[in-house]
This record gives structure tokens, sequence and C-alpha cells, in this order.
């Protein structure tokens, strides 16, 4: 099946929540860095950040700078649109983070044809403006 350009999802339909575990997540993005929680003790990546490290449990974070690339772990291919049904190639992937290793982050991809994503896609990260001045993270092809 031929699905065309996989699309981001409009930005002006998406609205963000932060609290103090993610605001250093959306701040980030906010400039243009792509990063992920890490202990400021052990090292272990956490996403989504919470405020107490599974691992080792210390309340101590960093917030690296990541290359901004990743490898998609999985997608789909969805063809309306969630918030008003009309028409719509996206595709929400799963993408495991370079330099964050076990991290994953949920996003869209594009700058290509839906039917071209696949499993072990080298995506790179690109922003898409959001609701209320935020900005999030999305990948291209």
């Amino acid at each position: 099946m031929t699905y065309g350009p996989a699309r981001a999802l409009p930005g002006d339909q998406i609205r963000i929540t932060t609290n103090p575990d993610t605001e250093p997540f959306w701040q980030a993005a906010k400039e243009g860095r792509l990063t992920a929680c890490q202990c400021g003790d052990c090292g272990h990546f956490r996403m989504p950040p919470t405020a107490i490290c599974p691992e080792c449990g210390s309340r101590a974070k960093n917030w690296p700078t990541l290359p901004g690339t990743a490898t998609v772990f999985s997608f789909a291919i969805c063809n309306k649109n969630p918030k008003n049904g009309e028409d719509y190639v996206y595709v929400p992937v799963v993408v495991d983070l370079d330099g964050a290793p076990g991290t994953r982050l949920n996003a869209n991809v594009s700058g290509c044809d839906a039917e071209d994503v696949h499993i072990g896609m080298k995506v790179s990260v690109d922003w898409t403006p959001i609701q209320d001045g935020w900005v999030l993270p999305n990948f291209k092809a």
C-alpha cells in the first residue's frame, strides 16, 4: 500500500504540560537541544524523567546534550488526524536515542514516505513549534 509523505502532526493541535521533573527537557527543546534525564550519581538514563533514579535512588540529575540522532525502534502508520478525523498521514515512532543508552522517546517521523519507515532506520531530530511557545522534538529521515 502507498501512503505518501509522512508529516508531523500540526503543532497548533499539540499542547504539553510540564512538572519540575520534565521541564528541563522542554526548556532544552526550546533551545534546539535534545537531552534526556541522566542520574547525577550512577549515570543511568531515564525517560520519562522521574524525581528519583530507579537504579540507585539518587535525586541528582544531569541533562546532557545528545547528538540529536536516533534509531527507529517501532512505528505505526496512521492515516487520520487524531484531533478531527481528517485524512492525514503521520508516523508515530519510538526511537532509541543516540548518546543515552536504553533511552527511548515517542515522536513522529517525517521527511520520507510513510511506507519507507522501518525498524532500525536512522533519523535526526527536527523541531516542531507547538502551543504556548513550546517546541516538540520530532525526527526526519
